[in-house]
């Protein structure tokens, strides 16, 4: 009896030594996650994404910070109806006396001038040319020569850009989106992107401006900046989810303001300018500013030089 017992407990023993050896788990391994697939084939574990410096998720295409909506919209200032502005592209130095709201002035101005408008609590907006070359510009010589068309007719040392080639005008265009976010602007005015309708040299489409201007507010809000549409009013329904405002040039001269509306709609600005050589003063006061003014455009008459000089219509609220 003793010594079956004894087999007994022996068997037992080889049993529950054999379980625990099967069954160890080497601390040093990594362990293996299984393949699970669901009903349409596809796996629920998301694909590995590129990842820049500590761990930033990249576009594969241009090797930018992806930002989500969420996080850049909440940053992005959204001008609303009815401010005042002043526009002046004259100088690296603009004057700053004429008292506005916003400021919109060249990509160049000199720092000390932004952070003066800063400290008096102006938005200030960039201005830089998406769609010409200027053969002044500190980066003209990086653009590459199949990119450059023919001369822009009234101004010298401008040639329009091929916006079909977005490859190749991505660098300079990314790298001035970043002086004006590392300058403390708040919006983007991307002058020229209306190319279709002019003697450019190259076949541009309607789509081909619509795909560069889509492109061009993505970069913009990447780097926390609104931007604004420049004239171009048949890309207004298009464009007009992707643009926190719109500036318009002669809209009231050629009779197109009703187009540029939906953004006052939407609750955003439409910075309206209208120039001396179209209406003299009483007249732009007399017969825009009550429409402008009821509207809620904020409409400025400026000289084509856009120096320190404007009659704005916010005055007479």
């Amino acid at each position: 009896m003793r010594k079956q017992i004894l087999l007994l407990m022996i068997w037992l023993v080889f049993l529950t030594t054999s379980c625990l050896r099967n069954t160890t788990v080497d601390l040093n391994s990594t362990p293996v996650t299984p393949s699970i697939k669901i009903a349409d084939g596809t796996s629920p574990t998301p694909a590995r994404s590129s990842s820049g410096q500590d761990g930033v998720q990249l576009d594969s295409d241009l090797y930018l910070p992806l930002i989500s909506n969420t996080e850049a919209n909440s940053k992005i200032w959204q001008p609303p109806p009815a401010l005042s502005w002043q526009w002046d592209l004259s100088s690296e130095h603009p004057s700053l006396a004429p008292e506005a709201q916003v400021y919109d002035v060249d990509l160049y101005v000199a720092q000390e001038l932004l952070d003066a408008l800063k400290q008096r609590g102006v938005r200030l907006i960039c201005y830089i040319s998406v769609g010409s070359w200027e053969s002044w510009r500190p980066d003209a010589a990086q653009f590459p020569p199949e990119v450059l068309g023919k001369d822009y007719e009234g101004w010298q040392g401008e040639k329009w850009l091929d916006i079909r080639q977005i490859d190749k005008l991505a660098p300079i265009m990314q790298a001035r989106l970043d002086l004006c976010a590392a300058k403390g602007f708040d919006a983007v005015e991307p002058d020229n992107m209306e190319v279709s309708s002019n003697d450019s040299g190259f076949p541009i489409r309607v789509e081909d401006e619509r795909r560069y201007a889509l492109w061009l507010a993505e970069q913009a809000h990447q780097r926390h900046l609104a931007i604004g549409m420049k004239n171009a009013a048949h890309l207004v329904n298009d464009l007009l989810p992707h643009f926190e405002f719109i500036l318009t040039e002669d809209c009231f001269a050629e009779g197109w303001c009703e187009q540029a509306r939906p953004f006052i709609e939407s609750n955003k600005a439409v910075f309206a300018a209208e120039y001396t050589d179209r209406w003299t003063i009483t007249q732009f006061q007399d017969q825009v500013c009550p429409q402008a003014v009821a509207w809620g455009f904020s409409t400025i008459l400026k000289e084509r030089l856009l120096n320190s000089w404007k009659i704005d219509c916010q005055s007479m609220r």
